[in-house]
């Protein structure tokens, strides 16, 4: 398993990749984004987040690949588990759809592994998604190092960053039905 290599790194928004990108490349590793989520609502939130990602790689030189993908797939996905509270299987749902396309575009286009931000969130189960994400390892061959970004400070220093560059910080996960949690 590569310790070091180009990773396809699923991005949510420029806050959590920020500390992320900086934490990876530190490592070895050539981190490039995969801004893929179809469950961010509404649209002005998904294009200001996106937005802001771009924004902010452009600025750090990272690359951003754009992977979108109508919100319909998210919703049938989903289907049943609206009511679900923040953090229920709903989110291990949300978690799977976004990582398993991450994982399949990785294992297509010859990256030597593939990860996620989403762990850099203190309201997330980094144990689910690294489960997650290594049985997709299985699925696809294609290394998964299994992280939880939020330790050591990181989700502090994802917020000092976010200070530092003046970059707009959400306060839902980003589906509609987290908007009422928030």
């Amino acid at each position: 398993m590569p310790t070091k290599g180009n990773l396809l790194v699923h991005t949510c928004c420029a806050p959590c990749s920020a500390y992320v990108f900086e934490k990876l490349i530190s490592e070895g590793f050539e981190p490039e984004g995969f801004f893929y989520n179809p469950n961010i609502q509404p649209i002005d939130e998904y294009k200001r987040r996106l937005f802001e990602l771009m924004t902010f790689a452009g600025l750090k030189k990272y690359k951003i690949i754009i992977h979108e993908e109508s919100e319909e797939k998210w919703f049938k996905a989903v289907e049943g588990h609206e009511q679900e509270k923040e953090g229920g299987s709903r989110c291990e749902i949300c978690f799977r759809l976004r990582l398993e396309e991450t994982a399949k575009f990785a294992s297509q286009n010859n990256y030597d592994g593939f990860t996620t931000v989403l762990t850099i969130s203190p309201h997330k189960n980094s144990a689910l998604i690294n489960r997650i994400g290594k049985e997709l390892e299985d699925k696809y061959k294609i290394y998964f190092p299994e992280a939880d970004f939020k330790k050591n400070d990181g989700f502090k220093k994802s917020l000092e960053i976010s200070q530092k560059y003046g970059l707009y910080r959400q306060n839902y996960c980003g589906c509609k039905f987290s908007i009422r949690s928030s």
